[in-house]
């Protein structure tokens, strides 16, 4: 069998993570699976253009929103007409068009499409919040400037309903949260949603030795360490601001360690304990140490697709704790293996940080609590069985 992996790249952000994961262990377990990756840098420049037309000459929320009016053909690839299965990532920012969309629908293969964020099924954002216009159709997009009911969003939602006629697609939720939100959008009517996490790479995130862990990042070796980590640390959505009055509720001494980048670095000011930023860690092997290191990782955010940090902090024998919204509720499970506590109560969230304090699990038993799930050969048997589904179906 083989499969096309494609997304706009191969290692920045998320959904590229994985992607790439999936692609290393489908090819372990007997899959022959290519990704590709393409992104046009003029079809990207044409897009944001458009945008900022449409929103009246204004950069905000430039970068919240895609319509994917210009992208690359990948039909002509011999890679694409060799493919038995043609499995769709995360395609914005000149990659794939909703023209390119159709005519991957219209060449008769298996689709198959995992959502990193809700943008396939949605008009134009990756994220709805509290908007519930896209179970019917998006219109008046209140992420546009000046929105009404014909707006950019209605006419981007009318195209993909006009692609995703052209054939059939399977969309795979990466947590049971984005499953449910995928069965409730209009533009999934017809077309199959099943729910498959992402692959966690076990053999890249082990657990070593905490002291030596903590010498070689200069943290202190008698004092609880909290870890916090994101591409971008002050990004609102990731609930940094949260955090730090979580911190300020809780009455056992801590130290704070931070992991990625920082736009506005005013926001270190406000930390209410010793804190050490380790900047942005772009290997595993980095991460794993840094796991190894805390006692704690916390996941303050809106929501997440997955929640790949938590998944890898459990591994790596780390407590974890977070609200109960998003891909974090399929990944800790409730004072078994950390803490969800209740969105977006923040005394709740300290009082699930002092749990993970006070009644640590065994660092065997966090990782036991991923492995059975989230391994490279649970998830991409998942995933093989269902494109031979698929496959079988076509005929």
């Amino acid at each position: 069998m083989r499969v096309l992996i494609v997304n706009t790249s191969s290692d920045t952000g998320g959904a590229a993570i994985a992607a790439s994961r999936l692609t290393a262990a489908l090819n372990r377990y007997g899959v022959e699976a290519q990704m590709v990756v393409r992104r046009s840098k003029w079809a990207f420049l044409w897009e944001r253009f458009c945008i900022w037309l449409a929103n009246g000459f204004r950069r905000k929320r430039l970068w919240d929103v895609d319509i994917a009016n210009a992208g690359t053909d990948i039909t002509h690839l011999p890679a694409f007409r060799e493919a038995d299965i043609v499995h769709l990532h995360w395609v914005n920012q000149g990659f794939l068009s909703m023209r390119q969309i159709r005519k991957i629908m219209e060449s008769g293969k298996p689709v198959v499409w995992t959502l990193h964020d809700m943008w396939p099924i949605t008009a134009i954002c990756h994220h709805t919040d509290e908007c519930e216009r896209y179970k019917t159709h998006c219109l008046s997009c209140p992420l546009l400037q000046r929105p009404y009911p014909r707006d950019l969003s209605w006419h981007v939602f009318n195209n993909k309903e006009r692609a995703y006629a052209r054939g059939n697609i399977t969309f795979i939720g990466v947590s049971q949260w984005m499953t449910h939100r995928a069965q409730q959008s209009a533009l999934t009517e017809g077309h199959s949603v099943v729910t498959i996490p992402n692959v966690l790479p076990l053999d890249q995130f082990q657990r070593g030795d905490r002291q030596q862990a903590r010498q070689a990042l200069q943290l202190p070796a008698d004092t609880i360490i909290i870890a916090f980590g994101a591409a971008r640390i002050d990004q609102p959505l990731k609930g940094f601001d949260r955090l730090l009055e979580a911190l300020t509720l809780i009455t056992t001494p801590v130290h704070l360690v931070l992991f990625g980048n920082v736009k506005d670095s005013t926001c270190l000011q406000h930390i209410p304990c010793p804190y050490t930023h380790v900047g942005t860690l772009t290997t595993p092997e980095a991460l794993s140490r840094l796991y190894t290191a805390a006692d704690i990782v916390v996941n303050a955010s809106d929501y997440e697709s997955f929640g790949l940090t938590l998944a890898e902090a459990l591994a790596c024998g780390c407590m974890a704790v977070s609200f109960d919204r998003g891909g974090q509720s399929d990944i800790i499970e409730h004072r078994k293996n950390g803490y969800l506590a209740r969105y977006p109560d923040v005394a709740d969230l300290a009082a699930g940080i002092e749990w993970a304090i006070h009644y640590p699990v065994a660092p065997e038993q966090l990782r036991l609590s991923v492995t059975s799930r989230f391994s490279p050969e649970v998830v991409a048997r998942q995933h093989i069985q269902l494109y031979e589904g698929l496959c079988a179906a076509r005929g």
